[in-house]
């Protein structure tokens, strides 16, 4: 096992999830429920699987596309995404 990758790894998801929608609801599901230990394994299990069907797929996907395209592919998804979202919030309500 590669322990910096591991840590390299851990820190970048860690300052992604952090603030980010998955976790305010999160929040929100603790907030309002009695059994927080249940938020807790839901939640966490729910970043585990979905951590894990990425790894799956990106080690599938990078047998037949290499890894530096993979990864502009994702940046330039990001970039419409953020264009998208930037676009919908500046545009006036009822448009």
């Amino acid at each position: 096992m590669d322990i910096k990758l591991l840590f390299t790894t851990f820190g970048l998801v860690f300052l992604a999830e952090l603030g980010d929608k998955t976790q305010l609801a999160t929040f929100c599901f603790s907030a309002d429920c009695d059994s927080r230990i249940s938020v807790f394994f839901g939640s966490a299990g729910a970043l585990v699987l979905s951590s894990l069907i990425a790894v799956l797929f990106g080690a599938a996907f990078s047998r037949y596309i290499p890894p530096n395209y993979i990864k502009l592919g994702a940046g330039i998804f990001f970039i419409l995404v953020g264009v998208w979202t930037l676009y919908s919030s500046l545009r006036p309500m009822g448009s």
